[in-house]
């Protein structure tokens, strides 16, 4: 680990080369050292977008694509040199509600192109947006190596009338004060305590998230303004907009014939759309989710992102009974049963870190963990949806993290093959408090859901895509997406768990 602070357990030689494989893969392009002039760094307002001519420069129709070439300046109207800026691209129709993630290739001079198919007739907006420049990105990569602990952890350990507070995390800096050692047995998450110094270790009552450790210079705060270089439109140099035609006869139809864009798939009036994967079906009422469901066991793992998918669940099964775990009222566990479809739904929280503010030291379960003790079987369905707890933490973290579990996902799936195991990834947020900013960065989940894909590429598994379902939306970005998107997601789930949908 590159953390002179941090201690995790030893890989093995293959776990070892598979993490450096993996931060090989999802290496981000050269970005400039800090300090640097405020004025030469990247501002969205002196930047533009410009969409290039079709093909043989004609018209534009549904199954061609777009590309826009974006050229970013500095603050004094300079362009860049150099690359690494996070952009991300839509294109979208409000009127249509359609809508459709870009690919943006880095050319590491200073511009960028965003490709985007072409999959609606009629008007087509693209939207270009900086989420963080380049020197916001440098500051950022270095962040979670210097400060993997300014999100404050802490535990209350009493025995009797004595009670001691004391900070926590999973790296803690070497004092004097001895550490207590909660690292998982069985899969290698670490989590540490400072020793109380009256009490023993076992004497550890709760995990309370207690505040964050300011660690933004003047400088450094200046990259991070909205309405200024953090998640701000760029113009267009030109039109932002184009007219597409029908398809041209022949041409491949959208949905089957677009998979090669590396696109999950695109909204049309509201509606998730698959490209090139599983059909996305629509489950408009109780009664189309209940009968999907029907003699199945759903077990939902992971943060609140995830939850709110439990929570649609819970909403839209009218039959369906919450069974009182005694559960803390954030991180569960929680339970509901539906006894005339034989329809169960649990929910747990990931294992620690977490950012919460408190629950009891015995309700810590690693994921991995809850994965052993599973059956599984043709009617088991596993969800997964970890991410945005662990983005303030070195990514070799996730990395471990992620292996534990993928093993347990392999031997569940060893043991019982018709188990079907559906992860979320990670998603853009619109987060303004500044510690909030430099914690859960777009950036960092643009990172972890990269090692995502890497880690579980190949594996029977299924992706639900929540980066472009949110990107793609009208609706803003939220760590919570809003309604319609979670029931799109939601529809993607349930198209996965039942493929043939009866209509």
């Amino acid at each position: 680990m590159p953390d002179a602070f941090c201690t995790f357990k030893p890989l093995s030689s293959a776990d070892a080369e598979e993490e450096r494989l993996i931060l090989d893969s999802i290496a981000w392009p050269e970005t400039p050292p800090l300090p640097v002039p405020f004025l030469l760094t990247s501002d969205p307002a002196h930047s533009t977008f410009t969409i290039l001519p079709g093909r043989g420069g004609g018209e534009r129709h549904v199954g061609d694509q777009l590309e826009v070439m974006i050229q970013m300046y500095d603050f004094q109207g300079n362009p860049k040199k150099s690359g690494g800026d996070a952009i991300v691209a839509r294109l979208h129709n409000r009127a249509l509600e359609a809508g459709v993630a870009g690919r943006v290739v880095d050319h590491l001079n200073g511009s960028y192109s965003a490709v985007f198919p072409l999959l609606w007739e009629g008007s087509a907006q693209v939207e270009v947006t900086l989420v963080h420049s380049s020197e916001a990105v440098t500051f950022l990569r270095r962040l979670n190596k210097d400060h993997p602990d300014r999100v404050i952890f802490s535990s209350l350990f009493r025995s009797g009338s004595i009670s001691e507070t004391t900070i926590c995390n999973v790296c803690l800096r070497q004092t004097s004060q001895p550490q207590c050692n909660y690292t998982d047995h069985r899969t290698g998450d670490p989590w540490f305590c400072y020793k109380p110094e009256k009490l023993s270790c076992d004497a550890r009552m709760n995990h309370m998230k207690t505040g964050f450790r300011s660690v933004l210079k003047d400088e450094e705060k200046k990259l991070f303004q909205s309405n200024v270089n953090l998640r701000v439109f760029i113009p267009a140099s030109g039109p932002a907009n184009v007219t597409v035609l029908p398809q041209r006869k022949g041409q491949p139809g959208v949905d089957g014939g677009s998979g090669k864009s590396g696109l999950s798939g695109y909204y049309y009036q509201g509606v998730w759309r698959s490209l090139g994967g599983t059909k996305v079906y629509q489950f408009n009422n109780s009664s189309a989710i209940s009968q999907c469901l029907k003699g199945k066991v759903v077990h939902v793992y992971g943060d609140s992102t995830i939850r709110q998918w439990f929570e649609y669940l819970d909403a839209k099964l009218p039959e369906a009974k919450e069974v009182n775990l005694n559960s803390v009222i954030v991180p569960g566990p929680y339970m509901i049963w539906d006894h005339a479809n034989k329809i169960m739904v649990t929910y747990r929280i990931h294992g620690l870190p977490y950012h919460i503010p408190t629950m009891p030291s015995g309700k810590v379960s690693y994921v991995a963990n809850e994965l052993e003790t599973l059956t599984g079987g043709a009617n088991t369905v596993v969800v997964l949806g970890i991410w945005a707890h662990l983005s303030p933490f070195p990514i070799e973290l996730y990395i471990r993290r992620f292996q534990s579990i993928r093993r347990a996902v392999v031997r569940l799936l060893n043991r019982a093959p018709g188990t079907l195991v559906v992860i979320r990834t990670g998603a853009l947020q619109n987060l303004k408090p500044s510690h909030w900013i430099i914690c859960n960065a777009d950036w960092f989940t643009l990172q972890l859901n990269k090692v995502l894909r890497a880690m579980f590429k190949g594996l029977n598994v299924q992706l639900v895509d929540a980066w472009d379902m949110v990107l793609a939306h009208h609706l803003p970005h939220d760590l919570h997406p809003k309604p319609p998107i979670i029931k799109n997601m939601v529809d993607v789930l349930l198209s996965y768990t039942c493929p043939q949908k009866k209509t």
